[in-house]
C-alpha cells in the first residue's frame, strides 16, 4: 500500500467548535499579556536620593561629612518652608564648622530663608544678612545676587505714586549701586528694567504734584516739579504731557504779564516775548525728542498758533523714541481691576529698552524760579531806561567839554579852579577865590584882542567876578525892644464879646487913584492946571 497515495479523509464542518477554538485563543492572550503587567508590579523599584544635586555643588553628594549633612538638612527644611528649622541648621553649621567649604552658601542661605518669610521683620533681617554676605564676600558671584536681592526687598514694599514714595526712592539707589558695583554680572539686565520701573513710579509721582500745581495756576511751581521730571526720568512714559505743560506753565506767566496793571507798554511787551519764547522751546522739545508719542500732534498745533516755526526730528530721534513706545505694554482691563486691589504700583507702561538714568540731577524747586522771575523783571527794567548800557561788561565814558551831549552817556561835572591873586594880600585879585573856567560843551575861550587889530573883538574878556561887598544891617523889628526903653503904649482892643460900632470910618479919597475927573472945590476952582 503506498503511503503517498493515501488521501486525508474528508473534514466536516462544525460551528460549535470553531467558537470554541477562539474563545480559547483570546483567554491565552489575555493571560500572556497579564504576565508582563504582573513582572511590572513586582519588579524592585529604584533608591531615590535623598539629596539636591543643585542645592549642593561644592561637594560630593554622596559624602557623609557633617557640615554637609547639616546644609543638606537645612535645605530641604528651607523647601519644606520650616524656615526656623533652616536658619538653626545654618547657624549650626557656620557657629561650628568656621573652615568648611559651606560656609558662604549657608551664609547666603541665611539670608534667603528671611527673604522667603516675608514680612516687614523678616524682609529687615534679610537686608541685614545679604548686607553681611556682601562684606564678608565681595568678589563671590553671589555677592550680585545678595545686593539684587537687596534692591528687590525695596522694590517689593514700593507704594503707588500717591503714595509714601521712600521705598520707591531706596529701590533706586539699590539697584544703582548693583549696576555700578557689579557690572559684568548676568543679573544687570534685570536690574536696569527693575531700574526702569522703579522710575516710572517715581517720574508718576512728581508728574501729579506739577499738574496740581498747574490746576492752580502756580506757575512757579509747576515749572520745578516738572523740570525736575524732564531732567531726571526722560525714559517716563508721559515725558511728552511734561514738556506740553512746562510750555503751557510759560504761556501762562506771559498772560499774567499781560494782566498785570501799572507795567508800561514796552516792558510789558518784553517780558511777554521772554516767556513766548520759553514756552516755544518746550513745544519744540516733544518734537525733536518724542516725536512718536501720543501728544506731539498738540505741540505742533500750539507752535502754530504761537506763529512759530515748527522744528523737524531727525531720522535718529524718531527711530530712539519708536523703539521706546514699541517696548511699553498697553494697559488692559485687568490690570486697572488688579490695580485697585493689588498693593503696590502698576508699571506696565515702563520701556524695555534704553538706559536708564543712573545719577539724578540736582532738583529744581520753586525759590529757583522765583528767582529767575526776578531776574528776568530786572533786566527788563534795565533795559526800558533810555541811559542802559548795551553791554555791562564796560561802563560807558562820559563826554568830553567839546562834544556835543548824548542821551546814552552822561555829562561831564562843571570844573573850578583857583584865581591867582586875592585882593585881601594886595595882588589885585576879585577877593572870590574861583572863576568858571569851561563849561561842558561850551565853546572855546576867545584869544586876547591884540591892541593893534582894526577890528576888535565885542564883548567883555574879563571873567572875574566883582569883589563881594558886606551886607547892609537888618532893619530894626518893629516888636524888638532895646535896653532902657519903654514898651509903647498900644490901643485896648476890642472885647470879643462886645459889639462893634456901626459908625465907618471916613474914607480919605486924596490918596486913592480914579480915573474919573475929580470936580474941583472952592479956590481950587480957579487953577487952571
Amino acid at each position: 500500500m503506498n503511503l503517498f497515495s493515501h488521501k486525508p479523509a474528508r473534514r466536516t464542518f462544525h460551528p460549535g467548535r470553531t467558537v470554541a477554538s477562539i474563545a480559547t485563543l483570546s483567554i491565552l492572550a489575555l493571560v500572556l499579556t497579564a504576565i508582563p503587567a504582573e513582572a511590572a508590579k513586582t519588579k524592585v523599584p529604584k533608591k531615590k536620593k535623598n539629596q539636591d544635586l543643585s542645592a549642593n555643588p561644592l561637594a560630593n553628594v554622596a559624602s557623609r561629612q557633617p557640615d554637609k549633612e547639616l546644609f543638606d538638612k537645612a535645605m530641604i527644611a528651607l523647601k519644606k518652608g520650616r524656615f526656623d528649622v533652616a536658619r538653626l541648621d545654618l547657624q549650626t553649621l557656620l557657629n561650628t564648622y568656621p573652615s568648611s567649604e559651606y560656609q558662604m552658601r549657608a551664609k547666603l542661605a541665611v539670608g534667603d530663608a528671611w527673604f522667603k518669610e516675608g514680612g516687614t521683620a523678616a524682609l529687615t533681617q534679610a537686608e541685614a544678612e545679604y548686607k553681611d554676605f556682601i562684606t564678608f564676600f565681595p568678589q563671590a558671584p553671589e555677592a550680585a545676587e545678595a545686593q539684587m536681592k537687596v534692591a528687590d526687598i525695596y522694590f517689593m514694599q514700593m507704594e503707588k505714586p500717591d503714595r509714601d514714595f521712600n521705598n520707591a526712592v531706596r529701590a533706586e539707589q539699590e539697584y544703582r549701586a548693583m549696576i555700578d558695583q557689579f557690572p559684568d554680572s548676568s543679573l544687570v539686565p534685570r536690574a536696569k528694567q527693575k531700574l526702569r520701573e522703579v522710575q516710572e513710579v517715581l517720574g508718576e509721582r512728581e508728574y501729579l504734584i506739577g499738574a496740581y500745581y498747574a490746576s492752580r495756576e502756580n506757575w512757579a511751581g509747576t515749572i520745578a516739579r516738572l523740570q525736575t521730571v524732564a531732567d531726571t526720568y526722560p525714559l517716563y512714559s508721559k515725558s511728552d504731557q511734561v514738556w506740553i505743560t512746562i510750555g503751557d506753565a510759560y504761556a501762562g506767566e506771559a498772560r499774567s504779564i499781560n494782566l498785570a496793571k501799572g507795567l508800561p507798554g514796552a516792558i510789558r511787551e518784553r517780558l511777554q516775548q521772554v516767556y513766548l519764547d520759553k514756552a516755544a522751546a518746550a513745544y519744540g522739545h516733544v518734537i525733536t525728542r518724542y516725536p512718536m508719542a501720543p501728544r506731539v500732534e498738540d505741540a505742533r498745533d500750539r507752535l502754530v498758533a504761537m506763529n512759530r516755526p515748527v522744528p523737524e526730528p531727525t531720522a535718529e530721534a524718531v527711530a530712539e523714541n519708536d523703539a521706546e513706545e514699541r517696548s511699553r505694554q498697553p494697559i488692559k482691563f485687568t490690570d486697572k481691576t488688579l490695580g485697585m486691589v493689588k498693593h503696590g504700583p502698576l508699571v506696565v507702561e515702563a520701556p524695555h529698552v534704553g538706559d536708564p538714568t543712573m545719577t539724578s540731577p540736582k532738583r529744581v524747586i520753586a525759590p529757583d524760579i522765583t528767582r529767575q522771575n526776578q531776574q528776568i523783571f530786572t533786566a527788563a527794567f534795565k533795559a526800558g531806561q533810555p541811559g542802559a548800557a548795551t553791554t555791562e561788561a564796560a561802563a560807558p565814558t562820559p563826554t568830553s567839554a567839546t562834544e556835543p551831549p548824548r542821551s546814552d552817556r552822561p555829562q561831564a561835572p562843571l570844573q573850578f579852579e583857583n584865581v591867582p591873586g586875592d585882593a585881601g594880600n594886595g595882588s589885585g585879585g576879585t577877593g572870590i577865590g574861583a572863576s568858571i573856567v569851561s563849561a561842558p560843551n561850551a565853546a572855546p575861550a576867545k584869544p586876547a584882542d591884540d591892541p593893534n587889530a582894526v577890528v576888535k573883538s565885542v564883548g567883555t574878556t574879563e571873567t572875574a567876578l566883582p569883589a563881594a561887598e558886606a551886607p547892609a544891617p537888618a532893619p530894626d523889628q518893629v516888636n524888638d525892644i532895646k535896653p532902657g526903653q519903654v514898651p509903647a503904649q498900644t490901643a485896648p482892643t476890642t472885647p470879643p464879646n462886645a459889639k462893634a460900632s456901626k459908625k465907618k470910618p471916613k474914607l480919605d479919597e486924596s490918596e486913592e487913584s480914579s480915573s474919573k475927573k475929580k470936580k474941583k472945590k472952592g479956590l481950587a476952582k480957579l487953577n487952571p492946571f
